[in-house]
């Protein structure tokens, strides 16, 4: 668990991470260099949980990778899929991380949402819903390893 004390916000108690896979782990459907050790690096503190349309057809492959087995959209509403798992997991102990369009419901919806900027683009509205942005996803990951980062960007 990793704990907040956000002044002007209040205590944030985080259990789970969930994070998208295309655009935000992933580019092109390939796991990007670097991530299996940075998340690994955090499963002493956090619970991962991946989410994905599985738009480029190999997360079995990145699931093989990453140790973790991917929960997988059905077409259509997946916006609301992805936010109704993080009410699921307990929105109040969820930070969520993702860039695209389908994001912007479980960055909303967690108790912390960062929005990472991606090669294969980053939707504005996504950018809107997120608590904080990140250039790439290991910027947005090393803000769990040094959470003073996440009490500085967001203290009123």
């Amino acid at each position: 668990m990793i704990e907040l004390d956000i002044p002007g916000r209040g205590r944030i108690q985080l259990k789970h991470l969930v994070l998208d896979v295309n655009g935000t782990l992933a580019v092109d459907g390939q796991l990007i260099d670097g991530i299996v050790k940075r998340l690994a690096a955090l499963r002493d503190r956090l619970e991962i949980h991946l989410l994905t349309a599985d738009t480029h057809g190999r997360q079995a492959r990145i699931d093989e990778q990453l140790n973790l087995k991917a929960v997988r959209l059905t077409p259509g509403n997946e916006a609301s899929q992805k936010g109704d798992f993080v009410d699921h997991l307990g929105s109040a102990f969820t930070a969520a991380i993702g860039q695209g369009a389908n994001d912007a419901e479980m960055l909303r919806r967690a108790a912390l949402g960062i929005c990472v900027l991606s090669p294969e683009g980053t939707a504005v509205e996504t950018l809107l819903a997120a608590d904080l942005a990140a250039p790439d996803i290991f910027t947005a990951l090393d803000l769990f390893e040094k959470p003073l980062r996440i009490v500085a960007s967001l203290r009123k």
